[in-house]
């Protein structure tokens, strides 16, 4: 499969906006790059004068006519408030998008003691530090997007050892691996693009973990669920799929059964509340990074 990179270049201000213009229609994820030779240390912000380059990439298939028109009227829209560059496209193979991520992965650590690593990347040992080695190739989820990062810290405060765990749309595999190696004892994933599903298991296979994560490449619906229950789900979607899910999730856990969502913008989190209560699960908590909610819920009687 081909893919489509569209890139646009902004000032600071206005990357948050075309991100989430291009997480909304992109379906390779987001890239923020830094065009110049300035590196800031931690804790330092980038300079206001400083154009960044926002890319994303979306497969080249019948629906990139209408994706495209969708990204070109933000843009448009975006453009009345500030003159930015034109919209740039740039065709790429499926190698050559698999190779253009490997420009942009360093390794990050995420709440207490997870630190990822790109599986090219030779880590630093560290005995105190659960490591992740991951390859996002062609799929969703790397740890370096805020609602990644919320369900893996959240996890992290729930699991506790031998859970039973279910990954809703679980991309790259990188939420069920963290479960694992928190101590998960299972943990079973949904998939529904083959090339993710490719790319989960391998990412499984370089952390040693297949013989506790399993990838299948369906979508879990009220007429597929499997007969069968478990401690924890998690679902990093969108608030729409987990509208239409949480039935499905309800049935998927027991009494004081935990979930773990992301991939909902604080828009959309009173409908997202609203539907949990009605199947019983209520709010325990709320993450929030720029946007994006977390939730952590638990399903009572």
């Amino acid at each position: 499969m081909k893919w489509i990179e569209f890139s646009l270049k902004v000032p600071p201000e206005y990357v948050e906006p075309i991100s989430h213009v291009f997480h909304q229609y992109g379906d390779g994820g987001v890239v923020i790059e830094n065009p110049s030779e300035f590196n800031p240390d931690e804790g330092e912000l980038p300079l206001d004068n400083i154009d960044l380059i926002v890319r994303t990439y979306v497969p080249l298939d019948d629906k990139i006519e209408s994706i495209r028109s969708n990204i070109q009227v933000a843009v448009k829209l975006i453009n009345y408030l500030y003159p930015i560059d034109d919209l740039s496209e740039k065709i790429l193979e499926k190698e050559d998008w698999e190779s253009k991520w490997k420009e942009y992965f360093h390794p990050i650590r995420i709440g207490k003691a997870i630190r990822i690593i790109p599986s090219w990347i030779e880590p630093e040992s560290s005995k105190d530090d659960i490591t992740i080695f991951l390859d996002p190739g062609m799929a969703f989820g790397t740890g370096y997007h805020p609602t990644t990062r919320m369900c893996i810290e959240l996890l992290e405060e729930i699991i506790v050892g031998n859970e039973r765990l279910v990954d809703l749309g679980s991309g790259s595999g990188i939420l069920s691996i963290a479960a694992v190696k928190l101590g998960a004892a299972e943990a079973v994933g949904f998939e529904l693009s083959s090339d993710a599903v490719k790319v989960a298991k391998e990412n499984c296979v370089i952390n040693q973990v297949e013989k506790y994560v399993s990838i299948y490449e369906k979508q879990l619906s009220e007429e597929t669920a499997v007969n069968d229950t478990y401690d924890i789900v998690v679902a990093n979607i969108s608030a729409k799929i987990i509208i239409e899910l949480t039935y499905v999730m309800s049935n998927l856990i027991p009494v004081n059964g935990r979930i773990v969502l992301s991939g909902i913008l604080k828009e959309s989190l009173n409908k997202v509340e609203t539907e949990l209560n009605a199947n019983r699960i209520f709010i325990d908590r709320i993450s929030t990074i720029d946007d994006w909610v977390g939730i952590l819920a638990t399903k009572l009687d």
